[in-house]
């Protein structure tokens, strides 16, 4: 029963593979794709090429490590029209007795030692749960209870890596590669799913995402709910609701509490001194905190009393 079973799965990963080969290109790609594939399932340490042309074939590493280096960084093949075609042929399995409960917006980061990887930068590692050298990509996932699978996957260039010329013309970046923030990628592969047609899900978005407000209006204007995790330091208040403006006399600065204050002098002059201020919260940057001279008190907009907080890490 083993064997069988075994036989099975060696089938249907040919059998996989093999309809790949349709959106690589030239006949010649099919077998240093199988070899990829076959090694990124390896129990190795390491994926690149090297270790899997080891454990691929080993009696010919050179050789194999050369055809697979060539595969990965020259071949002209597509990554999206690879992508498109996992998920036609993986889809339909998944949501076969289901179907898709949600789209996921996530990153995917890979430790690394250099600085000559593309994107390579000291910023957040999942992996590790600390800032550290690493690449990072911003993926999009369609999920069932049971499986998930990534639609869209796109590596995310620091800003110093977009600005710097030599290291791009080094590493092959694309003169039409620009810097994007991770919720702008998020935002387009989105759209990009919508446009494809696939199953419409609520968005699930983590701090790193959902902390933007300006993704969170996006997604809402193309229709789709979303659940998202926001930093414990982000102001929040029922729809059609605004912070209340409180007022109190005494000494300016006094009587401060969560949320908007407006506080008067004491003074009985015509011209009062009006000071509205928001409470600033560790980490972030107050939009308020101004002061006004009027001969009448007037609220400032509500936009002037926001806190905003940075959401890219």
């Amino acid at each position: 029963m083993a064997k069988r079973s075994e036989h099975s799965s060696d089938a249907r990963f040919a059998a996989y593979v093999e309809a790949l080969t349709s959106v690589i290109g030239h006949a010649d790609r099919a077998a240093p794709l199988r070899a990829y594939c076959t090694g990124l399932l390896m129990p190795a340490e390491r994926t690149s090429v090297e270790p899997i042309a080891a454990v691929t074939a080993p009696a010919r590493v050179a050789a194999q490590h050369q055809s697979l280096l060539h595969f990965v960084a020259n071949a002209p093949w597509s990554d999206v029209a690879l992508l498109r075609r996992v998920r036609e042929i993986v889809l339909p399995d998944i949501t076969r007795h289901e179907p898709v409960a949600a789209w996921i917006v996530d990153d995917t980061s890979f430790p690394k030692k250099g600085r000559h990887s593309v994107g390579v930068a000291r910023q957040y590692c999942g992996q590790l749960g600390k800032q550290d050298n690493c690449q990072v990509a911003v993926t999009l996932s369609l999920a069932t209870h049971a499986a998930s699978l990534p639609v869209s996957y796109r590596l995310y260039l620091p800003q110093d890596w977009a600005e710097d010329a030599v290291r791009r013309q080094k590493a092959g970046v694309p003169e039409e590669v620009a810097f994007q923030a991770k919720p702008e990628i998020a935002l387009d592969q989105i759209r990009a799913a919508l446009e494809a047609g696939l199953a419409r899900a609520p968005v699930l978005l983590d701090a790193g995402y959902g902390n933007d407000p300006g993704l969170r209006t996006a997604i809402s204007a193309l229709g789709l709910a979303y659940v998202a995790g926001i930093l414990s330091s982000t102001s929040v208040w029922a729809h059609g609701t605004a912070p209340r403006w409180r007022r109190s006399r005494g000494r300016a600065g006094a009587g401060r509490r969560s949320g908007c204050a407006g506080m008067r002098s004491t003074s009985r002059s015509r011209s009062r001194r009006w000071r509205w201020a928001c409470r600033r919260t560790p980490g972030t940057r107050s939009l308020g905190a101004r002061a006004r001279r009027s001969g009448s008190p007037r609220a400032l907009p509500v936009a002037a009393c926001a806190r905003r907080t940075s959401t890219t890490p």
